[in-house]
This record gives structure tokens, sequence and C-alpha cells, in this order.
């Protein structure tokens, strides 16, 4: 099986690529996307097109993204809202099926503790796919904590 992790933002989001093949998870390629701080809509259209580039390069069997959870910034939650809007439009467009967790549980699936620090995740995220450096910044180890999450807890049978 193949997962595309997102880590949903609007300037910055994180995306990740990982093979599970059994009990073995590999990474097959990771990032982030940047737009620019241009009008709203050209913003959402580049990263609904880049979402596309990854879908189609990769071919993953499907998609998670991290749950949105805004306490503070209501006008900045809407734009991320729009920005996973046109990511789970992308992801639709090429039937992948589609699945969120909170931050929460990503942390419990991938350290073992819901209230993990963002250094104990990226520490799990170098370890479980053996990779010779953190991923930078935050939001691409996110992403491939969120596919992991989903490799682990989804029931999709891996591909052999």
């Amino acid at each position: 099986m193949t997962i595309l992790g997102i880590d949903p933002g609007l300037e910055r989001i994180g995306y990740g690529v990982i093979r599970r093949e059994g009990s073995q998870l590999t990474s097959i390629a990771y990032g982030l996307i940047h737009t620019p701080k241009i009008a709203l809509p050209d913003r959402i259209r580049l990263t609904h097109e880049a979402i596309l580039e990854i879908i189609d390069e990769h071919h993953p069997d499907s998609m998670a993204t991290e749950r949105l959870l805004f306490t503070v910034n209501k006008t900045n939650a809407m734009d991320v809202a729009k920005s996973l809007g046109v990511i789970l439009l992308a992801g639709s467009l090429r039937g992948l099926p589609w699945t969120e967790y909170s931050p929460p549980e990503v942390k419990q699936t991938v350290v073992g503790n819901g209230n993990a620090d963002k250094k104990q995740v990226q520490f799990m995220v170098t370890r479980l796919l053996s990779l010779a450096s953190t991923p930078k910044p935050d939001d691409v180890a996110d992403a491939l904590a969120i596919a992991i999450t989903h490799a682990f807890r989804s029931r999709i049978p891996s591909r052999v």
C-alpha cells in the first residue's frame, strides 16, 4: 500500500509518500509545497496543481490528512480549510480514499503518547522510516507521521 500523508496549510503544506509492505515502512518522497503570498484563489490553485502532480507521480492507494483544529486565529482557519478543500478535490479526482486523523491520534500512533512534543514525533518518524536525517521543516515530518498513522491504522491490505 502506498500512502500520501498531508499536513494541510495555506502557505506551507507538508507531504509525505510512504509504502507499507507487510510491517515494513519505506519513505518514497516527501517535501514542502510553498505558496507565495498572492491572491487566495491563486494560492489554492497552486496547491491543487501541486497535489495532483504528487498523486500522478507516485500513484498512492490512499490519502490521509491531519484534522484541522483551530482555537485562536479563525481567519487563518478558514483559509487553511479552503486549501484542504482543494487537496481533497485533487484526491477525489484521482479516486483516492481519504482519512483524517487528529493530532493526538497521530502522536499516539507514532510515539505512543497522545501528548508527545514535535521533537519526539520527528525522532520516531526518522526511526520508523530509517531516514538518514530528520525531515525538515516540521510540516514535512508531520505529513510523514500522518502517513505512518494511516499505515498502522488503516484496514487496507498492503500490496505484496
